[in-house]
Formats: structure tokens, sequence, C-alpha cells
């Protein structure tokens, strides 16, 4: 089969890979559909985060049951899935205590980042990261499912409530659906992004959904203390996240980039009270309250390209890799798209 592969130099090429088999009795082999191109893929190729070169990368994947292991029970051969990438054993230590998201086992367990993943025609995982995709569940919805629980996770970290005044820093795929979610929750919410293009298309998404009241922002139009809780989907806000938020604010650190540092004075936060959240990887729980929150979203709005695998750097180009941005979430299509 083709796949993407990260190759030495941080560039994916198409090359020929075994299709992947199930190699044991609870494993199954996915058909992959689509899948979408997540924030941390273009960190890794921009060099702000790290995966392994040789690896098939991507882990925002829905698709359809091809085979199955002699000892799943759960699927089987044509049932559509949505992938759980965030894998853990169940056994050590953290996993006994609930905190899946932090397993001992992780490392060299993490789909398209050190293990193969999802631009690629079949994907082979245990059944425990494959949920079935509810009926009538479109695949542009589907594929954002994953994020979706992402989102779940900081904002439950965020100790989000109806009264809070909601400032979220990025509008990319992960801010907009932050700021979706975060507007069923809270009582005021703004979306900040600097680019011109993703701040007109993220304003034309909110405007079609029925009762949304986001605020699109450029950031030299938030200034001062004004929010109680700040997200920061970039990653590397976190010095201007704490000076927009309030006193007793909440500021959770959410984008993923190893290159970036912020300077603190420890009195500063002691004195206004502030609380910085680092929530991680989801924890796999929250991954089946993404599925049901997806039936009532109409995420399928954030998805603005669809890309076959063979002409990739058409994605690439869609994100700001090469030129400006010319889209919002991007996917790489390997079969038929499901309405």
């Amino acid at each position: 089969m083709k796949a993407l592969v990260l190759q030495d130099d941080r560039s994916l090429r198409l090359v020929d890979r075994p299709r992947p088999v199930c190699a044991a009795p609870t494993d199954v082999l996915v058909r992959v559909a689509q899948t979408g191109v997540c924030g941390t893929d273009r960190g890794v190729l921009l060099g702000k985060f790290p995966a392994r070169p040789g690896v098939v990368m991507g882990h925002e994947a829905i698709g359809e049951v091809a085979e199955i292991g002699t000892g799943v029970t759960t699927l089987k051969p044509g049932d559509r899935v949505v992938v759980d990438p965030t894998f853990y054993c169940g056994l050590c230590a953290r996993c006994r205590r609930g905190a899946l998201n932090f397993c001992l086992h992780k490392e060299g367990n993490e789909l398209g980042i050190d293990r193969d993943g999802a631009f690629a025609p079949y994907l082979a995982l245990d059944e425990r990261f494959l949920h079935p995709v509810p009926d009538g569940l479109p695949d542009d919805r589907a594929v954002l499912i994953e994020p979706l629980a992402c989102v779940l996770n900081n904002l439950e970290a965020a100790r989000l409530r109806p009264a809070d005044d909601v400032l979220v820093l990025g509008g990319g795929p992960i801010g907009v659906l932050t700021a979706l979610v975060a507007d069923h929750l809270a009582s005021k919410v703004r979306l900040v992004e600097r680019d011109p293009f993703r701040r007109s298309i993220a304003a034309r998404y909110f405007a079609g959904v029925p009762g949304c009241a986001v605020r699109l922002c450029e950031p030299d139009a938030v200034d001062g203390p004004t929010a109680s809780v700040v997200v920061d989907t970039v990653g590397s806000l976190l010095e201007r996240a704490c000076a927009l938020a309030q006193p007793m604010g909440r500021v959770v650190v959410m984008g993923f980039d190893g290159n970036a540092r912020g300077e603190l004075r420890p009195l500063e936060l002691l004195q206004r009270g502030l609380s910085i959240v680092g929530a991680g990887d989801y924890n796999g729980l929250i991954f089946p309250r993404a599925i049901e929150l997806a039936q009532r979203l109409p995420l399928e709005g954030i998805v603005t390209h669809h890309v076959p695998i063979d002409d990739f750097p058409r994605a690439l180009d869609a994100l700001g890799l090469t030129t400006g941005y010319a889209g919002l979430k991007v996917v790489i299509q390997l079969a038929e798209v499901t309405q």
C-alpha cells in the first residue's frame, strides 16, 4: 500500500509499505476512509514536535472494519469506526489509578508519532481503541471526534462554569472547536486569531451554527485582564495568556510547541491567584463523551479540504507550510465520503 512516511529531513513522502495484518486475536484491520491533518502533524513537519523518522504519520482517522482477529467481540467487518489514538496498557500503576493518558508504556505507542499511523489505506489496532460511529453521522463530522475529545479534556481541566468569560487564543481547527464547545458551556466566548483568512473562515463557520455567539477578535483588540478562562491553543502564548487572565483566572496550555519558552513572575501568579493548567492528552474515558457530543454539533463545517493521499502536498499548502493559510481543517481522503 502507499503510505505517507516521515523522512529524516521532516518532510513527508509517499512510499510503499506492507499492508498491516491482524497479528493478535484482538486486532482489527481498518480500511481507512479519511484522516485529519492535526496541528501536531504540522508541528512535526515544522520541527516543533518530535516524531520518529520512518513512521507512517496520521492519527485522526475514521474508516471501516475490513478484518477482525479471532478474539474480537465488539466489532464486525463492515462496521464504521473512529480511532482513539491515545493508547494505554490498562495495567501499569498510572492506568490502574485511572490516569490512562499518562500510561507508563506510552513511549513507542503514540499513533502517527512513533508507531505507524493512519496516513495510509489500512491500519491495524487493538479493538479497545476503535469505537463504532453512530448511524447517520457523516464522515466529516466523525473525523473530528478525536480533536473534540482533546477540547473536552482541556475545558474540563479549566473547570469551566456557566458564568465564565472565555478567551481562546488561536483560530485553527482546535481553536474553533474549543470556542464552539465553550459557547455551549460558558456565558461569553471570544476567539483571537492573527491571520485574516482564518478569522474570516471561522466567522463564516460560526455564523452558520444556530445560536452561536462566539466573537472573533484581532490580537490588538484584546488587552489587559479580560477573561476568567484563557486557552492557548497555539502552545507558545503562555505569557500573553496570563496577562489576559483576570484575577483568580485559569490559563490552559493546550497547543503543542516544543520550541516555545515563557517567562513568568511567581509573585504575580501568587498575588493574582492565577491557575496554570496543563491538561495533557485526553483520558480515554472522555472519548465516548466526544462521540455523544459530536451527534449534536455541526462539526463538518470546519472541514474545508479533502485531499487525495497522492496529492498530499496540496494539504500542506492549505495548512500554510509553504505559503499563507488557505483552509481550516484538511483531511487526507482515502475512500469515498459518507454523508
